[in-house]
């Protein structure tokens, strides 16, 4: 392939087009035993709950503890899936206001 900074905008579309077509091609497909598959589906289930009876909660929490489980349904077939406890804080985030700040300052 010809040097990338050589290329048009148009040369350079096809090149990624055709990369991603023969990345496609050679695409080695994951096989997952059943308790794996059971696994990813209690936690499926278990973040989608936690979306639902999130919905009317308010705080300033909430909003980024909802797009985390958000983007970890979204990011749900990359290798990189967080542990039990990481994932039961994810869940439990949007129920659970984070601890107010102490001041070391004077107070009125």
């Amino acid at each position: 392939m010809p040097d990338q900074s050589k290329l048009t905008p148009l040369q350079a579309a096809e090149a990624r087009r055709l990369a991603a077509q023969q990345a496609k091609v050679n695409k080695v497909p994951q096989a997952r035993s059943e308790e794996e598959k059971a696994a990813r589906k209690e936690r499926v289930t278990k973040a989608k709950d936690a979306l639902s009876r999130s919905v009317g909660i308010k705080g300033e929490h909430v909003a980024g503890a909802r797009a985390a489980i958000k983007t970890y349904l979204q990011r749900l077939n990359e290798p990189n899936q967080p542990d039990d406890g990481r994932f039961e804080m994810l869940i439990e985030a949007p129920f659970k206001a984070p601890e107010k700040k102490k001041t070391n300052g004077p107070r009125f």
